[in-house]
């Protein structure tokens, strides 16, 4: 290949949050915001880029917690009810900027935009955006790649294969289901890599996955090439090494003083008497999705928003992005063989929900790219087909994350270890249950099916990162110890032979996740 190549990965996910039993539950809004900043303007991006048959492609991890909740009824119902909210909200905003010519034109621009995304959702994409990326992914501009069920750390499970096996098949099982088919590639959840992750990548036919950069760096032995070389583990697994200077620059670019700040929100700034759609339980605020200042000079929100400077911006950001690639890729072209690969490896939501343009920048990176001439962009599966096959060094990456320090103490440290003790008992008693009712059906499957449901819940990495970065701690607390809680519930009934038919119809109808779940995934393999 004689242009450089940059490869694009997002990754999409978010914690099973589900309330049916309370309205206006402040966390659900985590999955609205994620929707109306990240993933309908992504598609937007996508639509505009291949109308203009401007070259593009892009990898996308779609988690299958949040392609649930993407197609829940109750959580579809409840983001119309959010926009519907957030349309009457914003009438009350430009009848109050009236006066304000400056403030009237921000909020009317903020307006609109909710009005147009509301329509998308119902109209282009049917309440389903899955759609739409499944249509990209069938144009052979997205590649979709798997993900763990319910995105726990894997490497901290390598003593229960269990757990690894049910967290592979259950997800596989569910990505079948949206798209039809089985992913070629495979995130390993916060990039988590071990040893032992490795087997079960080949054992369920998984072609690459993505580690951090420092795997590759203190892989045994040291990679040639770097992180600009895709490597074969001993399984015989492609890995990726990310950029890690790519995500550098995109943090600091997303701090620039022009770009919205989303932690300002009129949600937490007005009487409460004028967002009262918007209070949760006790009065507790959240956020309208009207935003109407930039970060300014002391990175706070003090500064109007201007939309056309930060759209300049971006577009300018993009072309310094580019710049920085095609410098790495050309140095290190001269001291390799092969063709160099920039791997950009990023949380969606860091170009979107929590960077308002990043929708504008990646749209500006590919216009940019197929303008210049100087760039090729391909998903990581066809960056392979491209490759010799005896140019892959075989190697062991090196146990990595890309968490705190890079290691795995964002997952284990003394806000959160307290959790895995009862999680590895249950996961004890999960395979008791699964070996001890191998057979079992009706009422005692159903119970079944819900433990092995509540216990992949409480495996999730979302809940010891919040404790760890003291984000919603109490809510992360309560939903382990509830997921735990209802499991050993099910675990005593079953003993005892008694199983409460209305709590377990409830308690299937609160976390339906996985509706087509068989915990015997919970069972030993035999040797």
């Amino acid at each position: 290949m004689s242009k450089p190549v940059i490869s694009l990965v997002l990754h999409g996910h978010a914690p099973f949050v589900r309330h049916p039993e309370q309205a206006l539950a402040p966390w659900e809004s985590w999955l609205f915001e994620s929707i109306s900043e990240t993933y309908i303007p992504l598609l937007e991006a996508f639509e505009r880029l291949d109308r203009d048959r401007v070259p593009f492609r892009v990898g996308l991890s779609l988690s299958p917690t949040l392609c649930h909740m993407l197609t829940d009824d109750i959580l579809v119902h409840r983001y119309l009810q959010y926009t519907d909210r957030q349309i009457e909200f914003g009438a009350e905003e430009l009848n109050r900027s009236a006066g304000d010519k400056s403030l009237h034109s921000r909020v009317k621009l903020l307006y609109d935009r909710i009005v147009d995304k509301r329509i998308l959702f119902t109209e282009r994409y049917e309440k389903n955006i899955l759609k739409g990326f499944e249509h990209f992914q069938r144009k052979g501009r997205v590649e979709l790649l798997g993900t763990a069920a319910t995105h726990a750390f894997l490497p901290f499970y390598a003593a229960y294969p269990e757990a690894i096996q049910a967290q592979f098949e259950v997800s596989i099982a569910a990505y079948r289901g949206c798209f039809g088919k089985v992913p070629q590639g495979f995130w390993l959840p916060e990039l988590g890599w071990s040893e032992a992750v490795d087997p079960w990548l080949r054992a369920y036919n998984i072609n690459y996955t993505i580690v951090d950069a420092h795997a590759l760096v203190f892989a045994r032995p040291f990679a040639k090439k770097g992180s600009f070389y895709p490597v074969r583990t001993p399984q015989g697994i492609f890995a990726f090494g990310r950029d890690f200077y790519a995500s550098v620059d995109i943090e600091r670019m997303a701090r620039d003083p022009v770009y919205r700040y989303y932690r300002r929100d009129q949600g937490f700034e007005l009487p409460a008497s004028m967002v009262a759609p918007f209070l949760g339980p006790q009065g507790s605020r959240a956020g309208t999705g009207y935003k109407y200042w930039a970060a300014g000079t002391d990175g706070c929100g003090s500064a109007p928003y201007n939309p056309d400077k930060a759209r300049e911006q971006a577009k300018a950001h993009a072309r310094a992005f580019l710049d920085a690639r095609l410098s790495r890729l050309k140095a290190a072209s001269r001291l390799m063989d092969g063709d160099p690969l920039s791997l950009c490896a990023f949380e969606a939501d860091s170009l979107g929900r929590f960077w308002h343009e990043g929708p504008l920048f990646m749209e500006a990176l590919f216009r940019q790219g197929a303008e210049g001439g100087e760039f090729q962009f391909l998903t990581p599966s066809e960056y392979l087909c491209k490759q010799d096959a005896a140019s892959f060094q075989t190697l062991l990456p090196e146990f990595s994350s890309w968490g705190n320090n890079g290691y795995g103490e964002t997952w284990l440290d003394a806000s959160n270890d307290w959790m895995y003790r009862h999680s590895t008992r249950a996961l004890e008693r999960m395979v008791e249950l699964a070996e001890r009712f191998a057979d079992s059906a009706s009422l005692k499957e159903r119970a079944l099916n819900q433990a092995a449901r509540e216990l992949l819940l409480a495996l999730a990495s979302d809940w010891p990162k919040m404790l760890y970065k003291q984000e919603f701690s109490d809510y992360a607390r309560s939903r382990v110890e509830d997921s735990l809680r209802d499991f050993t519930a099910i675990y005593e009934a079953l003993g005892s032979n008694y199983i409460s038919t209305e709590w377990l119809t409830r308690l299937e109808r609160r976390n339906n996740i996985f509706p087509t779940i068989n915990y015997r995934v919970f069972r030993r393999k035999q040797q």
